[in-house]
C-alpha cells in the first residue's frame, strides 16, 4: 500500500499545481477540482492524511527542512511540498522552510 500511496501523492501534487494556475470560471478547471477531491477522498478512506505543519515547531520526524529564513526560531514558515501519513506512519515528510 505504501508504494502505491507514494506514487499517487505525485499525481495529487501535479493536480494541485495545475489547479493553482487555472482560471476560476473555467468548466474544465471545475471538473479537475472534482476529480482531485474524489482522489483525495479515496486516499483518506485508505488511511492517508496530510501532515499539517505551517506555523508549528519543526519536527524532523515529519518535516524535511530544505530552506531557512529569519523568523521565530524553529518554526515552519512555508510548505514547499505537502507530506502525508498512511495509518499514522509517515510515507512522505513535508518539505518545509524553517526559521533559524
Amino acid at each position: 500500500n505504501e508504494k502505491l500511496v507514494k506514487e499517487l501523492l505525485d499525481v495529487i501534487d501535479n493536480f494541485e499545481r495545475a489547479l493553482a494556475v487555472g482560471n476560476d470560471g473555467d468548466k474544465f478547471l471545475e471538473g479537475m477540482e472534482m476529480i482531485l477531491k474524489q482522489l483525495q477522498g479515496v486516499l483518506e478512506k485508505a488511511g492517508v492524511a496530510e501532515i499539517k505543519c505551517l506555523g508549528e515547531d519543526f519536527d524532523p520526524n515529519f518535516h524535511n527542512a530544505v530552506m531557512t529564513e529569519e523568523y521565530e526560531s524553529g518554526k515552519v514558515t512555508a510548505v514547499l511540498q505537502k507530506g502525508y501519513t498512511l495509518n499514522g506512519r509517515v510515507v512522505r515528510p513535508v518539505m518545509v522552510k524553517v526559521s533559524n
